[in-house]
């Protein structure tokens, strides 16, 4: 039997004559019996050996598989170490080695960790689901069909370490209960010759299935998740661009679900340009509401950011229709216009009708074409802000903003140094994997890396807490906010644009604060109790309800 050796002060609702309020309760936190571990065996010496073990290993996809047992036999200490060492391994568990463990997974695979649905269960979906052993558990899931993981296309079942990625930092970062969380990944085939011949592969061995079916499946998927798990929030995972965006579409008003390709990306974005746009502005002397914003690549990350970048010049007064004719995109047929020709449904909202010339091609040609004061890129394409482009910008601007995005490092439009270096130390940088700190003319320059995982544990943890029916625009815009408002004094004066992540249980809180009031805003919130509380009350019953290892 367990002993109990601490109990942690949390606040829970309660019902009292009829009214629902909160009551201080305490939590235990069960140690083996003597005997069962070694006689000396001191929590943070042992946190110690595991780090140093983990340092020992020769490669990143080595230190991949050894966190993922060490969660598996000890998940109270994997993300104690996770916590106190975030900056080294958040791009283990995540980006970008979850890209080659991805790659590699059917290789690597040990042991199941989280759900497999497959187009094979159609029809009884509802019996593999209460499968799980945690049903009552169950406040969260991120799900993929492995369509398009990161930047490296179609991975099949072998998606399933995002899901569980993902997963690891909404414990790390928000502190929400490993036992609450449900990774899934739905195989409904895969295009990708090499896994279909591999005999390794842990998926089915047939092409994707059309999108009559797919989307049949779809709907039984998601009612029968509503009803297994009625407490269950959805994050939509690398879904291909059209998928993404016909699921969200179709799904949002009627479950509390939301996307993260499309609208974490976005909020993370907003939060990092808002920042970057003072300090150009500041540089500039022009107003925030004169900013130009240019775009390579018109996926859903592309389009989604795209989107939720307009709140940036709605906040400086400027309608819906001004702001749309502030962003221009660029595909792989150059830039999108109105007169080019037939396009995807998802580019057209952003399809330029003040220009009717020739296709514009080179990206440098549509540089000097838009003169934007930001560059972003979500094209997986490597080395495509090159030297011409970046001088390019430079000239335009006193402190150009290039934010290239893509994962992983290998597919980023360019890296910190080369921006750095080509535009004379004055560029303001956000990359979507880390970069290392640059040292120029004798000051130390920081990029910024606009991680989603600054958005989505507090997103996740706030509609949690507000038990909210769905996920709405301004309570993504709140995240987005509740970021950009979070950095410290010290940051500021360091030019940062994102706060640095060892400090993301505060973030967290923040963003989850503001998740709720927004939530509340909108009528979404079913935990209706949570409206009573003052600000600095919501935000102890937030720390309070942060599950700590």
């Amino acid at each position: 039997m367990l002993k109990t050796v601490v109990r942690r002060r949390v606040l829970t609702p309660v019902w009292v004559n009829g009214v629902q309020k909160l009551k201080i309760t305490s939590q235990s936190v069960p140690r083996p019996p003597r005997g069962l571990v070694p006689p000396v065996l001191d929590e943070s010496v042992h946190h110690v050996r595991c780090i140093q073990q983990l340092r020992s290993k020769d490669n990143d996809i080595e230190k991949y598989i050894y966190l993922s047992q060490l969660k598996d036999a000890e998940h109270r200490t994997f993300y104690k170490i996770c916590l106190d060492n975030m900056s080294e391994i958040t791009p283990i568990i995540y980006t970008p080695t979850v890209g080659d463990a991805c790659l590699q997974f059917s290789h690597i695979y040990r042991r199941p960790e989280g759900l497999y649905v497959s187009i094979k269960d159609k029809g009884s979906i509802g019996k593999v689901l209460r499968n799980w052993p945690r049903i009552d558990d169950a406040r969260i899931s991120v799900v993929t069909d492995g369509s398009r993981i990161l930047g490296l296309g179609d991975l099949g079942v072998n998606g399933m370490p995002i899901a569980i990625g993902k997963l690891s930092l909404y414990v790390a970062g928000a502190g929400i209960r490993p036992s609450s969380t449900i990774p899934i990944c739905l195989d409904l085939g895969t295009n990708n010759p090499k896994f279909l011949e591999d005999p390794l592969y842990l998926g089915l061995r047939h092409p994707r299935v059309s999108k009559e079916e797919m989307t049949e499946f779809m709907e039984e998927f998601m009612h029968e998740m509503s009803v297994v798990f009625p407490k269950l929030l959805v994050q939509f995972e690398d879904f291909s661009t059209d998928k993404a965006f016909a699921h969200l579409s179709a799904f949002r008003e009627r479950y509390p679900v939301f996307n993260d390709d499309i609208q974490g990306t976005g909020a993370v974005v907003l939060s990092g340009f808002m920042n970057a746009a003072r300090l150009s502005s500041a540089a500039s002397g022009r107003p925030l509401s004169d900013h130009r914003i240019l775009f390579l690549g018109a996926g859903s990350a592309g389009v989604g950011v795209a989107m939720q970048l307009m709140s940036f010049f709605k906040l400086q007064g400027l309608s819906t229709e001004e702001a749309r004719r502030r962003i221009w995109l660029i595909d792989s047929q150059g830039l999108i216009y109105n007169d080019r020709g037939p396009m995807a449904e998802h580019k057209k909202y952003f399809s330029r009708a003040d220009y009717s010339g020739p296709p514009i091609m080179s990206l440098a040609d549509i540089v000097q074409h838009v003169k934007p004061t930001a560059l972003l890129g979500l094209s997986t394409l490597k080395s495509a802000f090159n030297q011409s482009v970046i001088e390019l910008m430079s000239a335009l601007n006193p402190r150009p903003i290039i934010f290239p995005l893509s994962n992983p490092v290998r597919l980023s439009e360019c890296e910190y140094d080369e921006a750095v270096q080509w535009s004379n130390g004055k560029v303001i940088f956000a990359s979507g994997s880390p970069f290392p700190s640059q040292e120029y003319q004798g000051h130390m320059l920081h990029p910024g890396q606009g991680n989603n995982m600054y958005i989505f544990p507090g997103l996740g943890l706030g509609a949690i807490l507000a038990r909210v029916s769905s996920v709405t625009d301004s309570m993504v815009e709140a995240s987005s906010l509740g970021l950009a408002d979070s950095l410290t004094e010290e940051e500021h004066n360091e030019n940062l644009i994102y706060p640095r992540i060892e400090r993301i249980r505060d973030i967290s809180a923040q963003i989850a604060h503001g998740v709720i009031r927004a939530a509340q805003k909108a009528g979404v919130d079913q935990a209706t109790y949570l409206r009573n509380l003052s600000d600095a009350a919501l935000m102890e019953y937030i720390r309070s309800k942060m599950w700590k290892p």
